[in-house]
């Protein structure tokens, strides 16, 4: 709230900006905000309310039920039983209050010893479908839950409602449920605008939304909508003997959507009964964890109590049952302001300019930084200094800024950002090489390579030191205890003790890490000297093939070609790094310093013997396409592709309906990305794409 404003004025503000997202949400299926976002504005409107009764209004957003009908394109239709909303639960804590209010109001019932329905919570439209004699006769939005929009011949196109069910039923029977698109139809609609030129949909939400709304049905029909039902809405008059003696009415939720389905109806196959309030709890979050294995989108689970006895006894509020809450999941786009855009250099001198935000939980941790990749996406996106931003983060994946959302005025934004032409950290010149993405700062003194340098060559897939991260490489080096890597194995506990947040005890520790480090093989050694394409695939071959270091340091170009992945452009790199004197000195000081040099059950060459070659890998890729978009830690591109074709696979350039899967790294092509998910091809986490060589399956 304002500072300045009083608890009516922040109401009334808060009233207005709800009815416009709901317009742009309900009515022009056009939202402007993340779902969340909108949750934080009413939940806010809510907690004026409670503090300030006497501000509720009775038009109030909170006493209300989703958006107004579309009258001017669709007939108007009154619920006969009101469509109410779910009140909402974001986190443990408000999932056990809810439990202590079912408590409170069931006094005689063990919750513990209750059933409940847990839900996927689809991210779609509402609908409300009418059978009279088990003939479908009208389909109707939620609208503002008590008058709706008759949608019945746009829905008749929907494959999985069925005309005619296909088993008797009450005369009149509603049954709802969530219009809805799934994740693989949403892409392949995508990937078919983009190849028409037509407008291409946000999510799968709003292409619901819009495919619903469309005056021509045929138009609907070209859509891929699906139907799930979760509820029955009404019944009334008789019901057929030929239903089943005892089956309706349902006594139960579950035992709703099995007479559901059994009458041909569509039921989430996710959607179970389980007993027990904290079972219900842990169904949630086993949910959570499974939201991006499921072939449609959700963002929570509805938690039901299963007795139908029950429900009467619960009632409702105003605008939602006390029997039923939605559990929300962590939101995975926000909207926060960007307050600057600045560029870290890394161990190469790659320039990559990153997001400062004003800090937001999104993802279910707080995000502060988001990569902005390189300067083409800073320009294709037009994010600016001072923008409002849609910020995205989705379980592991590095956070990333999608777009600006932009106000009325576009002429009130702030200027647009430059990248800058001089290093952030030595003041050298930044250049873009042409035909490149990517900007280098040239100056290989440059502080904050070496910086990066020793972090990558502490990393776990180099020497693995721990405790020895980018903020403490940071300290070391500007207190001028380490300009090298070499200088690591020099430091004494004593000399690490003076530093700020570093006791006896931590400084013991690292000490003994970088000491334990000594022992690690000489594959590890070559990761974390950072020679251009060697990354552990290749490290481990050219470890295997020659055996020790000094054998490697003096083999030719011919000979490290001939080791099995590698090539005559990583031998060349090879042949270049210990060309290179600086280089060269520091591997004689780690040499000196006692670092291993050889490989375990390596065989050694010597005297010109020709040693054997390694032994075959798994082929754990045979036949599968496997793209890389992105830098992947530990492996350069030419190592990346190697270790693919070492288990069978192909790796093409390009995506197609071919490819089994892309693997994505940090700065990834926008383009190759746009093209996964328009062809509904898996993406894999570069953090996971080890576990994709060793299993040549998709990592869950």
């Amino acid at each position: 709230m304002s500072v300045r404003s009083t608890p009516a004025e922040r109401a009334a503000a808060l009233r207005r900006l709800i009815e416009h997202h709901n317009e742009r949400y309900f009515e022009l299926d056009a939202p402007e905000i993340p779902d969340a976002d909108y949750d934080a504005l009413v939940r806010e409107l809510r907690k004026i309310e409670a503090e300030h009764p006497d501000l509720i209004t009775p038009d109030s957003p909170t006493q209300r039920v989703g958006g107004a009908a579309v009258t001017q394109l669709f007939s108007p239709v009154r619920h006969r039983i009101p469509m109410m909303s779910l009140d909402n639960a974001f986190s443990d804590e408000e999932l056990l209050a809810w439990a202590d209010r079912l408590a409170r109001l069931l006094p005689d019932v063990d919750l513990e010893r209750l059933d409940f329905m847990c839900e996927p919570k689809v991210d779609g439209v509402a609908m409300s479908l009418t059978y009279v004699d088990g003939m479908l006769s009208r389909a109707a939005t939620r609208g503002d839950g008590v008058t709706g929009e008759d949608v019945t011949a746009n829905v008749r196109t929907i494959r999985d409602v069925p005309h005619r069910l296909a088993r008797p039923a009450p005369h009149h029977l509603e049954v709802r449920g969530e219009v809805y698109m799934a994740t693989a139809a949403f892409a392949e609609l995508n990937a078919r605008a983009a190849a028409e030129g037509t407008k291409s949909f946000a999510n799968p939400r709003n292409a619901a939304a819009g495919s619903l709304r469309q005056k021509d049905p045929a138009v609907t029909a070209s859509r891929p909508l699906s139907f799930w039902a979760y509820q029955i809405g009404e019944i009334d008059g008789a019901v057929p003997e030929a239903a089943g003696d005892g089956e309706w009415p349902p006594a139960s939720q579950s035992a709703a959507l099995a007479l559901l389905c059994a009458a041909g109806l569509p039921v989430s196959p996710d959607a179970g009964k389980v007993l027990g309030v904290s079972a219900a709890f842990t169904r949630c979050r086993e949910l959570e964890h499974r939201r991006h294995d499921l072939p449609y989108e959700i963002d929570g689970v509805v938690v039901k109590v299963d007795d139908l006895v029950l429900h009467a006894r619960l009632g409702a509020t105003s605008r939602a049952p006390r029997w039923a809450i939605a559990f929300k999941f962590p939101p995975e786009d926000r909207t926060t302001t960007l307050l600057d855009i600045m560029v870290s250099i890394g161990r190469t001198g790659r320039a990559t300019p990153f997001a400062v935000l004003e800090p937001v939980f999104v993802g279910g941790s707080t995000v502060r930084l988001a990569t902005l990749h390189n300067e083409d996406q800073v320009r294709l996106k037009d994010v600016r200094p001072g923008d409002l931003v849609v910020v995205h983060k989705a379980g592991d994946v590095i956070p990333e800024v999608v777009g600006p959302v932009l106000g009325p005025d576009p002429a009130t934004r702030p200027p647009a950002w430059s990248f800058p032409s001089a290093c952030p950290s030595c003041g050298g010149p930044l250049t873009r090489l042409p035909g490149e993405s990517d900007t280098y700062c040239t100056n290989i003194d440059c502080p904050a390579q070496r910086v990066q340098r020793i972090v990558h060559f502490a990393s776990r897939a180099a020497m693995d030191i721990e405790g020895l991260g980018e903020e403490r490489v940071l300290q070391l080096v500007e207190a001028g205890l380490v300009s090298d890597p070499a200088d690591l194995y020099v430091l004494g506990a004593d000399r690490l003790e003076a530093l700020e947040r570093m006791g006896s005890v931590s400084s013991g520790k690292l000490v003994a890490a970088i000491e334990a480090s000594k022992s690690q093989p000489l594959s590890r050694l070559l990761v974390a000297l950072g020679i251009r394409h060697v990354g552990p695939t290749v490290a481990r071959a050219l470890a295997i093939q020659l055996g020790t270091l000094g054998a490697l340091r003096h083999a030719t170009a011919e000979e490290l070609a001939g080791v099995a992945g590698v090539g005559s452009v990583i031998a060349d790199s090879v042949i270049e790094f210990f060309s290179n004197p600086r280089n060269v000195a520091v591997v004689d000081r780690l040499v000196a310093l006692g670092l291993r040099l050889d490989e375990p059950s390596a065989p050694v060459v010597g005297d010109g013997a020709a040693a054997p070659t390694p032994p075959e890998l798994p082929q754990t890729l045979a036949g599968k396409s496997v793209v890389v978009t992105g830098t992947l830690e530990g492996f350069t591109r030419e190592e990346a592709e190697a270790a693919i074709l070492a288990r069978g696979g192909k790796s093409p350039g390009t995506v197609s309906n071919k490819t089994f899967a892309v693997v994505v790294g940090e700065s990834p092509g926008a383009s190759k990305i746009s093209k996964a998910e328009a062809l509904a091809v898996p993406t894999v986490e570069g953090s996971r794409f080890a576990t994709l060589l060793d299993t040549g399956e998709i990592p869950g």
